[in-house]
């Protein structure tokens, strides 16, 4: 191997995400989808300049996004994956990091590395969650990257876990109720109950369960199992501990609380969980965590770790009960 090259490779990474990002944003995979077009034709149907976008179908096309083909761009699988109707799409997340916010925060890592603050809030001046509040379009933009997420998880966790033994999920931060939905389909007979904030929750189709508006930090609905996808990871231990407090304050004795996050020590992808663990650094102030580290967060709150299901995705679903 040559060392600098692959050096080289992985220092130029920053590049092929903000591609990708700009792809999505576009819309090239969805207009792509309809029929092939020529670089004109693209140009016209995104919105772009045409010499400018030759130069990006370029870098895209190297990277296994396109095709070309006698002057007429098409989908690779790579490609459809991007398409915002596509089963676990990626567009939502690949706009989302192109964000303005997200972006000037990651350039801000080595703040957080010296300082061991968290580098939204240097940049911005107020944690990510008051930022969004006052930020509309980017609480959209996070919203539809974490329910793009939720696309590529949902499978694998319905898939690995018996939810089927609940009367009552109760899905805790669930967004638009995404995996909720998918427990659902999976087990008609449990009924569901989504919760979060009452803005996010507006966006949700209440058809199958019912939405319910409200703060975890603040209390829960009760329910035979609490589901919490992605939420401890995104707090450090004080405020994780408060809202698995509250968790246990709405479960009934034979209940479980679960929670649906990566493991440090156990991860199928070492390098994903760890750069997820520095995306929580500098964007929440949160951490992914090993499984010693989520029993002695669950003790504090009355709980006891139960035991750990691995999913087909890099994520666990790690069962509680309380003490």
């Amino acid at each position: 191997m040559d060392a600098s090259r692959e050096l080289l490779r992985l220092i130029g990474g920053y590049q092929v995400s903000q591609a990708i990002s700009v792809a999505a944003r576009l819309g090239i995979s969805d207009v792509l989808a309809t029929s092939p077009q020529t670089l004109p034709e693209l140009a016209q149907s995104t919105g772009a300049d045409v010499p400018a976008l030759t130069r990006l179908m370029r870098a895209l096309t190297a990277l296994g996004l396109y095709t070309v083909d006698d002057g007429t761009y098409a989908n690779t699988e790579l490609g459809a994956a991007l398409r915002v109707d596509a089963p676990r799409s990626a567009a939502g997340w690949a706009r989302f990091i192109g964000t303005g916010s997200y972006w000037q925060t990651q350039a801000a890592l080595e703040q957080s590395v010296r300082s061991g603050e968290t580098a939204f809030s240097i940049v911005h001046g107020e944690p990510v969650w008051e930022y969004r509040a006052r930020h509309p379009e980017e609480q959209d933009a996070f919203d539809a990257a974490m329910t793009s997420m939720a696309d590529a998880v949902t499978d694998a966790v319905v898939a690995a876990y018996d939810f089927g033994r609940y009367g009552t999920v109760v899905d805790v931060g669930g967004g638009h109720g995404r995996l909720l939905l998918g427990i659902l389909e999976r087990y008609p007979a449990v009924k569901g109950v989504l919760f979060d904030q009452p803005d996010v929750v507006a966006g949700a189709s209440a058809d199958r369960f019912q939405v319910v508006g409200g703060d975890f930090f603040d209390s829960v609905p009760a329910g035979d199992a609490l589901v919490l996808k992605s939420v401890i990871h995104d707090w450090a231990d004080a405020e994780s501990i408060a809202i698995l407090r509250n968790c246990r304050a709405a479960l009934p004795a034979d209940g479980r609380v679960l929670l649906v996050e990566q493991l440090l020590d156990l991860s199928p992808d070492p390098v994903r969980t760890a750069f997820s663990d520095l995306n929580m650094l500098i964007m929440t102030g949160g951490r992914e965590r090993t499984t010693d580290e989520y029993r002695a967060l669950l003790a504090a709150a009355g709980l006891d770790l139960v035991g750990t299901v691995a999913t087909a995705s890099t994520t666990f679903v790690i069962e509680a009960a309380a003490r």
